[in-house]
């Protein structure tokens, strides 16, 4: 397992490296605006199916995925003027925005389902790394599905125990400050329905 110290002048030069494991089918732990994340190739089954077995996480659950912008996006989702609305008030930020997902978009996260999560996180290294990628990749928290998020890579590492195995790179930004998890709002058309109220609360999005 690679380890890369991650710092303010070396963002570009550890999303080039993230990125080519990302493009190499690999799995990346990276920082965020809220918590660390794991990273893969959101739209490669056997990717997303790494993914899937380091956290232990149930199938049915769907992992969300970030891009740099919404014009990506759009590419494969959705986006209604509500959804549009609610990304431009809170992107870049702790949002993640499930929409409905475009046709013949099937795999990787989009298997079986028929909506897509996405985020544009408040964080120049995700912002690097989307750009750098050119494609969406997988956020969902580093921990084990219902165990607590670790805020630095060692608590990771002890918590995943095998399965850290599995994961190709870990870039590190030391500690990250206490921060709560995105919100996660569904657009269908109109309608908004909050799936998790995180760091924007639910006052705040029915006040938009």
């Amino acid at each position: 397992m690679e380890s890369l110290l991650l710092s303010s002048k070396n963002t570009q030069e550890c999303a080039k490296r993230a990125a080519e494991v990302l493009r190499a089918g690999g799995v990346v732990i990276y920082p965020t605006d809220t918590l660390y994340g794991l990273g893969a190739d959101a739209f490669s089954d056997q990717a997303v199916d790494k993914i899937y077995s380091i956290k232990a996480r149930d199938v049915s659950k769907p992992v969300h995925c970030v891009v740099p912008d919404i014009e990506m996006a759009e590419q494969y989702g959705e986006f209604s003027d509500t959804a549009r609305r609610l990304a431009e008030r809170f992107l870049p930020g702790p949002l993640t925005l499930v929409v409905p997902k475009k046709s013949g978009v099937e795999k990787g996260i989009a298997r079986g389902i028929e909506t897509i999560g996405f985020r544009i996180p408040k964080n120049d290294f995700c912002l690097a790394l989307a750009n750098e990628f050119d494609k969406p990749y997988t956020t969902t928290s580093a921990n084990i599905s219902g165990m607590p998020a670790g805020s630095s890579s060692n608590e990771i590492l002890e918590q995943l125990e095998e399965a850290a195995a599995h994961v190709d790179l870990i870039v590190d930004a030391g500690t990250l400050p206490a921060a709560q998890p995105s919100t996660v709002v569904r657009v269908r058309n109109d309608d908004i329905e909050i799936l998790r109220e995180g760091a924007i609360s639910k006052t705040t999005l029915r006040l938009c």
